[in-house]
């Protein structure tokens, strides 16, 4: 935190404590932060940390970095009698995140139907927060392509202003932009369980695209059914954004009736199976592809319309419906009958001319990460359990946890070493952070002491070599 400038990114951009008393926008942010990483999963999990007085001095310590006497002074000012905490006291995170709130947005809720509370200046600041720590990590490994994964995942609560989701379960359902080069989330919006996961996705693609760090010259977009609008598609295809001009996308398509017929107008001779390297050999899948003539009403009424290219992808449904219970069986999926078989159908539709099993297999690369990533967020750390009623503040909660996330797959990747990219936060808290270690203060230093013999001890002192190196984001 201290190499990506996130004293100077949270009080620049959240602003919630820049003038007047109290905890700074940085103490209370990060210290959930930190909360996230290890392990706890509501704001009263502070008291944990509290109890920890070694984990208190260090804490203080951090504070003061880089201050001169006179910010350290200004800064005490800040409390009217003598502190004492090392972290914020869970009333002080409530009072925090309450800033995040809008009452007057609440009072817009119609009726019925999707609706998006418009964020305050505070909660905007969180995406500029995220565009900074994007942009430290970008400045450590640069690349020059950015694949954005949008996808939506729902978390299941209990609150009484949660509103029903499609699985009749009340829910909040952020939509996320995961940037896959650099395994950080880029952009996300909190949203109500009721609003559809496509519902204004290419408004959340431009601000995400605003968010790319420089150095960056091609896009590509990746997305489930939820971005099969054409609205979308168009946007991409037609080059509008002034700074990367066409992007490239593959998006999953609706199986509609009309598909379904253009895809039983495909000779069978014209189905290919799809291949996968596996170990560094290509091998032949279950799978099998097409390319489909099929032209949507959306945009078959224009000359002037785009044509995109539209593949389908089939495999065989080896388990039938169990004697007696054909009638009520059902797949999750769309399924067609072609000849004797029946297959499980999926569609695509992009603007690349990749060979098909590179692109199948290039756009399926997005499920199993954005998954992964979805269940790290919600288990591993603390997006699954939300603290407040009030939309606002859950959505600051999110956007905390992001900022957990996104920092530790930094540590992961860059600091660790490659071979930590894919572990989870388990074997993290189990090898680095949970590690006993005693406090000491001499000599003005603060000192903190663990077992030489230790096997964790080599990799923490290579791992502060490697974030001394790190380059920090110039100044302005």
């Amino acid at each position: 935190m201290d190499r990506v400038g996130f004293k100077g990114l949270t009080g620049e951009h959240l602003g919630v404590r820049r003038d007047g008393q109290g905890y700074s926008d940085w103490e209370v942010v990060s210290s959930l932060i930190l909360l996230n990483l290890c392990g706890g999963d509501c704001v009263d999990d502070l008291r944990i940390l509290e109890g920890d007085e070694g984990f208190g001095r260090l804490m203080e310590r951090v504070r003061d970095h880089g201050l001169s006497r006179e910010e350290r002074r200004a800064l005490s000012g800040r409390f009217r009698k003598e502190r004492t905490r090392g972290v914020p006291s869970a009333s002080a995170v409530f009072r925090y995140l309450s800033a995040f709130h809008s009452p007057e947005q609440e009072a817009l809720r119609p009726a019925k139907g999707a609706f998006i509370p418009a964020a305050n200046d505070h909660l905007k600041g969180f995406s500029r927060v995220v565009g900074g720590v994007a942009a430290f990590a970008q400045r450590q490994r640069p690349v020059k392509r950015a694949t954005l994964d949008m996808d939506a995942t729902l978390v299941q609560t209990d609150k009484a202003g949660a509103f029903y989701s499609y699985k009749k379960e009340k829910a909040y359902q952020p939509l996320n932009v995961w940037w896959a080069e650099q395994e950080l989330v880029l952009l996300t919006e909190f949203r109500d369980g009721n609003v559809p996961a496509g519902y204004e996705q290419l408004r959340v693609l431009k601000e995400a695209l605003e968010l790319v760090p420089e150095g960056v010259e091609k896009v590509r977009l990746r997305s489930d059914t939820a971005g099969y609008q054409h609205a979308l598609l168009r946007y991409c295809e037609s080059g509008m954004n002034e700074r990367f001009g066409r992007i490239e996308f593959a998006v999953s398509c609706d199986v509609t009736p009309a598909f379904k017929q253009a895809v039983l107008e495909v000779e069978e001779s014209q189905w290919q199976p799809v291949y996968k390297e596996i170990e560094g050999k290509r091998e032949k899948t279950a799978r099998e592809l097409a390319e489909v003539c099929f032209v949507p009403s959306e945009i078959g009424h224009s000359k002037k319309g785009p044509v995109y290219r539209y593949l389908a992808t089939r495999e065989v449904i080896s388990q039938g419906a169990l004697p007696g219970l054909e009638d009520s069986w059902f797949l999750p999926f769309p399924t067609m009958n072609m000849g004797r078989e029946q297959y499980k159908v999926f569609g695509t539709v992009t603007n690349m001319d990749w060979e098909g099993s590179d692109l199948i297999n290039w756009l399926y690369e997005r499920c199993g990460k954005s998954e992964e990533a979805h269940a790290v967020m919600k288990e591993d750390l603390a997006g699954g359990k939300l603290p407040s009623g009030d939309f606002g503040q859950n959505a600051a909660w999110w956007w905390i946890m992001i900022l957990a996330f996104n920092l530790n797959s930094i540590l992961k990747r860059l600091v660790l070493g490659r071979e930590w990219a894919k572990k989870r936060m388990k074997a993290i808290r189990f090898q680095v952070i949970r590690l006993a270690g005693r406090v000491i203060t001499h000599a003005r230093r603060l000192i903190v002491r663990l077992s030489g013999a230790h096997p964790s001890s080599n990799l923490l002192v290579e791992a502060r070599r490697r974030i001394i190196n790190m380059l920090p984001i110039p100044a302005g």
